[in-house]
This record gives structure tokens, C-alpha cells and sequence, in this order.
């Protein structure tokens, strides 16, 4: 409550609070003026239903009086040590950004022990101990499956990370670092630099590389076109270049697709992937250990 565009909303949000204190206390002080009433008496209102079941007016009792009183105090105070009146901060400076912080060192210091025994090993070793394996992959499931599948074999435009073909390689090392800083793959669309009839032409060329049904006419042509705009990240042979994250074209695996229509969207339009950094949902002993397991999945 404290990051308002302007401070009168800082202003309106304290005086409705405290206004809503102050009012509730000048309720019971009219309604109940229970320091000059020691005995107070029940009225009788005249109603009655049923010729014999009267409604009558009772006062509140002292105790509930006081009950709701010490309540105001509370939320008084609570006002005071908390963040409850617009932009200030409160004596006690919480927030619940700090809180799911605090919870989090609180977490990890709990689980160190768990991870402690398994910090001497590589990822390798790591991948080929059972019970680090088992971490891993429960670490996984709670935290990539919902992209890449629980068997980790992907789905279109999300990546397979088990059949041993890598956007930006697949040694231990990247695979961390994917894993903590994230990845933002881009294919830059080049609807300004190509007309639809060019990029049908490079699609029937990129899908003759992997054997895929091509017409033979428009190979010249899309061969061409693929060597004077797609060369610079896919390279001349169509491999790829990892450094970019660039996929390699010629060995029949597709992130988005292999249809020629797909292809075709794909050069005019472009596509944009990313993958979220996790350096702040996990530890270093957690990422490790997830590493481990993705490594060992195309290297059994």
C-alpha cells in the first residue's frame, strides 16, 4: 500500500481507516453511556406477536462494551506497527515482501542439510546418484512440468529436454545457467525484407533438409533466399548456432512446427520463446540438482 501514483490516495486510505475507528467508538459512547449507568433497564418496545412472544429492548452488556472497545485498541495499534495508513510504513517497517523472504531463508536453512551431502558432487555425479536423481526430478515436476511435460519430452514450441538436441547446448554447465539467468530466444520477423512468395520458397527448402516433402521446383529458388536472410543466425548449412540459440534446421526437430504453413508464419511473423529464470524461485543446491537431472536425460 505504500508504492500510490499520488499521496491523496495515501491520504483518503488513513482518514477512512481512522475514521472508522473514531466512528465506532463514538457509537458505543452514545448508544451505551455505560459510566453513568450502573443499572441499566430493559424497555419494552409494545410489540408483541403470537399474543404472547414480546419483543424488548436490552441494552448491551457492559462486557461487550468493553470487548469492543479493546478491539478499536488493537486496530489502533495495528495502524501504528503496520503499514495500514496509505504510504506509512509502520514501527515495525513489515512487509510481505520481507515476509516471503524471511520464509523462504527459513525454508532453505531446513532443507541444507538435505543438499549439504551432495555439494562435493558434480552434476554427472549427480545425475547418476539415485537419490539425488529422485530430487531432481521431484523438483521438476513442481517446477517445470507445466512446460515441458512430466516426462519432460515437451510439446510444441516448448522444448524436448530429453532427446539430446540443445538451443544453446546441453553440457552441465549451460544447462545451469539456463536454469538461474533463464533463456529469451527470438526469430525475428521478415515480413519487411521478404514477400509471402519468398518465404514459401525458403519453407520448401528448410523442410527438404530434414527429408520432409518439398516441391523440387522451388528448392533453387529457397535455397537462395535462405543464404541471403536466414544464414546469419542458422548459418550456411542450416545448423544452427547455439551461441545465438538458434536451432539447427536439419535434423527434424521442430519447436513450432513442421507444417509449410507454420514455417511460412513462422519467417513473415516470427516467434519469441522464453524460458523464466528460476534464480529466484530456487537454490543454488536446488538448481543443481534440477541441472542434474535434466542433463541425465539424454545421458543415460
Amino acid at each position: 500500500m505504500s508504492d500510490f501514483f499520488s499521496n491523496s490516495w495515501s491520504y483518503y486510505i488513513a482518514i477512512v481507516s481512522l475514521a472508522g475507528v473514531v466512528w465506532c467508538v463514538w457509537l458505543l459512547f452514545t448508544q451505551r453511556r455505560w459510566l453513568k449507568s450502573a443499572t441499566p433497564q430493559v424497555e419494552d418496545t409494545g410489540h408483541v406477536w403470537d399474543e404472547d412472544l414480546r419483543e424488548l429492548n436490552n441494552p448491551v452488556p457492559r462486557w461487550w462494551t468493553v470487548m469492543y472497545l479493546g478491539l478499536c485498541v488493537i486496530a489502533l495499534s495495528i495502524m501504528v506497527l503496520y503499514p495500514a495508513l496509505g504510504s506509512y510504513p509502520g514501527l515495525l517497517g513489515y512487509t510481505a515482501a520481507k515476509q516471503v523472504v524471511a520464509e523462504r531463508e527459513e525454508q532453505a536453512a531446513q532443507i541444507k542439510p538435505l543438499f549439504d551431502k551432495f555439494s562435493a558432487l558434480s552434476v554427472q555425479e549427480l545425475a547418476a546418484n539415485p537419490e539425488a536423481n529422485a530430487i531432481g526430478k521431484r523438483l521438476f515436476l513442481n517446477n517445470c512440468a507445466q512446460c515441458h511435460g512430466s516426462d519432460a519430452k515437451g510439446s510444441p514450441n516448448f522444448p524436448n529436454l530429453a532427446d539430446g538436441d540443445w538451443l544453446y547446448g546441453g553440457t552441465p554447465e549451460v544447462i545451469v545457467k539456463s536454469i538461474t539467468e533463464g533463456r529469451h530466444g527470438v526469430m525475428a520477423p521478415l515480413a519487411a525484407v521478404i514477400t509471402p512468395s519468398q518465404a514459401n520458397e525458403i519453407a520448401h527448402y528448410v523442410r527438404s533438409l530434414s527429408g520432409l516433402a518439398s516441391d523440387p521446383t522451388l528448392l533453387a529458388a529457397g535455397e537462395a533466399g535462405f543464404k541471403k536472410v536466414c544464414f546469419a543466425c542458422h548459418g550456411m548449412d542450416a545448423k544452427g548456432n547455439q551461441a545465438l540459440g538458434a536451432p539447427n534446421l536439419t535434423d527434424a526437430i521442430w519447436l513450432g512446427g513442421s507444417s509449410r504453413e507454420t514455417i511460412v508464419n513462422t519467417i513473415l511473423h516470427g516467434r519469441q520463446g522464453v524460458m523464466p529464470a528460476q534464480k529466484h524461485n530456487l537454490s543454488e543446491d536446488q538448481i543443481r540438482m534440477l541441472a542434474a537431472y535434466v542433463w541425465g536425460l539424454s545421458n543415460k
